[in-house]
């Protein structure tokens, strides 16, 4: 950065799910455009209004791939190899788009949603079977939400925990680089890359689709088995470890608030906007979203620099009173509005649809097998992990 003054704060704030951290609003209110310094020791800027959230995320001199770069301001140490995030963002085979937006498509799915309400049922006999205390992390959120992303490669669900364990080490923040990141990456990535090669070769869901694409004459479709895999992998990890701890979330809001799980039970209808507002109230998002600055950019009172690094802080926008009045406060009513669960512009989140699918279908089976499901100890006591790019309870553990 061109400035030389201290940062008032260091990043991220607390890993804690069920408190929105002070500083969100303080900044938000005080300085949107904050210096703060990163687990790295690097300097950013960190926005936290909706307003200019929102300008960051659709301005595409703001680039997501670019922060991968060699000697640009990190966030955290990158995890996976650098070369795997700027090949996921040079794709440019028509055919390998169509077929990712195809598998994050519900409707393409005809039989998806009786499907994901078997599997939620399927998983709370057991629970309710072995009877309350039990853990709605490893019993339910985590096993279905992977066993979907499973389903939607076309990779046998058995294999979710394999492929979960994966996404524990790639998925952490640390200040360096650690030993066990790079071949955690390619041991998955070999995994994906056996399963799309197999003879015989793979038919249903986006691996089969693949497949196709591997065998099509169009010179353009004629990707690498790598680049396969390494889309097919990473549209695992970033779709089941989203999908479960935005589950998760939601299940502590309801367990915390029995009037609005009672609610969900009376109205069944009202399921849609209740995850609508429980997307906008949720703080999963457990760091800001980066964007590298192409060139010189004026955001708010700040004059962004080329080559600076912009965190995204969407628990400030999320909660900014300006657009959702009384905003700590879950509203099933609240007028749709613009939250930033899903990330906006050229980025917005392609699996949106999905993952309100998703969701909508858990959280009512959920209140319908599980009356007066609430927390089994104090909210304080949950255990939240720390180094992770979500926010995570350790476990879940309720009773009903």
């Amino acid at each position: 950065m061109t400035t030389t003054a201290e940062p008032e704060f260091t990043f991220p704030f607390s890993a804690r799910g069920d408190v929105l951290p002070e500083e969100a609003a303080l900044l938000r209110e005080k300085h949107p455009v904050a210096r703060v310094r990163t687990m790295t020791g690097d300097e950013a800027w960190l926005v936290s209004s909706h307003r200019l959230a929102e300008q960051v995320l659709e301005d595409e001199r703001f680039s997501l791939k670019d922060t991968a770069n060699p000697g640009v301001p990190r966030q955290y140490a990158l995890t996976i190899p650098p070369e795997v995030v700027n090949n996921m963002g040079n794709i440019n085979s028509a055919g390998l788009r169509n077929a990712v937006m195809k598998t994050l498509n519900p409707r393409a799915d005809r039989e998806l949603g009786g499907w994901l309400e078997a599997e939620a049922h399927r998983l709370l006999d057991v629970l309710v079977e072995q009877g309350p205390p039990a853990d709605l992390r490893d019993g339910f959120a985590e096993p279905y939400s992977a066993a979907l992303h499973c389903r939607l490669l076309g990779l046998p669900t058995d294999d979710w925990r394999r492929l979960m364990s994966g996404i524990d080490v790639a998925f952490i923040t640390s200040p360096a680089p650690f030993e066990g990141s790079t071949p955690n990456w390619y041991k998955d990535l070999g995994y994906m890359t056996a399963r799309l090669t197999a003879d015989p070769e793979p038919t249903e869901g986006l691996l089969g689709r693949f497949a196709e694409l591997r065998r099509s004459p169009d010179l353009s479709d004629r990707v690498g088995d790598e680049l396969l895999a390494t889309v097919a992998l990473s549209l695992f990890g970033a779709g089941a470890v989203s999908a479960s701890a935005f589950l998760l979330h939601a299940i502590i809001a309801l367990a915390r608030r029995p009037e609005l799980a009672e609610r969900l039970r009376r109205e069944p209808a009202v399921i849609d906007r209740a995850v609508d507002e429980l997307l906008r109230y949720n703080l999963s998002i457990g760091d800001a979203l980066p964007r590298l600055a192409l060139a010189d950019v004026q955001v708010g009172e700040v004059l962004v620099k080329q080559g600076e690094l912009v965190l995204v802080l969407v628990e400030g926008a999320n909660y900014d009173p300006e657009v959702f009045p009384d905003p700590e406060r879950i509203d099933f009513d609240r007028p749709a509005g613009p939250h930033l669960a899903f990330g906006a512009g050229r980025h917005y989140c392609p699996a949106s649809a999905l993952g309100r699918t998703h969701a909508g279908i858990a959280l009512t089976a959920l209140v319908g097998r599980l009356p007066e499901l609430r927390l089994a100890l104090p909210a304080e006591q949950l255990a939240w992990r720390p180094g992770f790019i979500k926010r995570l309870p350790e476990r879940l553990p309720v009773v009903w």
